[in-house]
């Protein structure tokens, strides 16, 4: 049985040779960044053929259908991921650097409230798994009832179709390409929040008002 430490190593170079571009944050191995795109059903159905035996009938079902693409497809992140030393015995820490409108993601520090990697990791999976499998999963089903963003939670609840706006908007400002590039640093000095003044803006579109 491989060590904690060759298990990081063995790891993070299985997740570059995976197309996936990593930028060391220092001189270990445990701290870096991952640009992440929005889900698509190619890289969705290889996981799903390659890790089904691990997931119930509920879970592949779901993995099936994130083909359909959903508000999020087309947005990239830069994600922040920390190894425990216990790892792969112990899941990693994941967080969003640039903005992104979701539920279980906590808009001001990006931080993640990724219960299906907590409740079903083990070390059988790898970082390839975080990228391929949870978190698509994460995005396409959010879970409202345990919300770090409660904004989100309550519309994704109340107008399903407002909360896919909101989601594409989110994506348009905060996700192109050049905004996952972006230095944490740079984002947070020149990320603006939308005022509530766009939002309502927003609201009387969808309601079908005219615009001012």
């Amino acid at each position: 049985m491989s060590s904690p430490s060759k298990r990081r190593e063995m790891d993070l170079m299985k997740l570059m040779m995976s197309d996936y571009k990593v930028e060391m944050i220092n001189d270990g191995m445990q701290e870096f960044y991952v640009e992440f795109h929005g889900p698509k059903d190619s890289t969705i159905l290889t996981t799903l053929f390659i890790f089904s035996p691990l997931f119930t009938a509920v879970l592949i079902y779901m993995l099936v259908n994130l083909s359909r693409g959903g508000p999020y497809q087309g947005g990239v992140w830069k994600i922040r991921v920390e190894l425990p030393d216990a790892y792969p015995y112990k899941s990693p820490s994941i967080g969003f650097i640039n903005k992104i409108y979701h539920p279980n993601v906590d808009e001001m520090s990006g931080s993640v409230c990724l219960d299906v990697i907590n409740q079903t990791w083990s070390p059988m999976f790898d970082l390839v798994n975080v990228f391929e499998v949870f978190l698509p999963q994460l995005l396409l089903y959010p879970n409202p009832s345990d919300p770090l963003n409660g904004e989100a939670a309550a519309l994704m609840m109340r107008d399903r179709s407002t909360y896919d706006l909101r989601v594409k908007e989110y994506c348009e400002k905060y996700a192109k390409p050049e905004d996952a590039g972006a230095k944490p640093e740079e984002k947070s000095s020149s990320d603006e929040e939308l005022s509530e003044d766009e939002y309502a803006s927003e609201d009387e579109q969808v309601a079908g008002k005219a615009d001012p």
